[in-house]
């Protein structure tokens, strides 16, 4: 026996995870290319005052879409740490 709305729910959530995988990919894109022109113009990896502002930026979104701050932020730090990571292995 199929259990159509449990069915729907996951087709729903399937595409949703299709969207944030293709999502990440077009962002990791950009930020390699952020990566190469602050490698070719000296700049640092890491840029803190950035990073905090789109801390702040994403917990405030978060908090208006009624999503836990505190899961933004673990989410949007783990990104960044990998995109510094991929900075720093361009510059170096």
């Amino acid at each position: 026996m199929t259990d159509t709305t449990l069915q729907g729910y996951r087709e729903s959530i399937d595409n949703i995870d299709a969207a944030l995988v293709f999502l990440l990919a077009e962002r990791f894109k950009v930020t390699q290319k952020v990566g190469a022109y602050k490698a070719t113009a000296g700049l640092a990896p890491a840029d803190p005052a950035r990073e905090a502002a789109q801390i702040a930026r994403l917990r405030s979104l978060a908090t208006d879409a009624r999503l836990d701050p505190e899961f933004s932020e673990k989410f949007l730090r783990f990104i960044i740490d990998e995109v510094i990571r991929h900075h720093a292995a361009a510059a170096g």
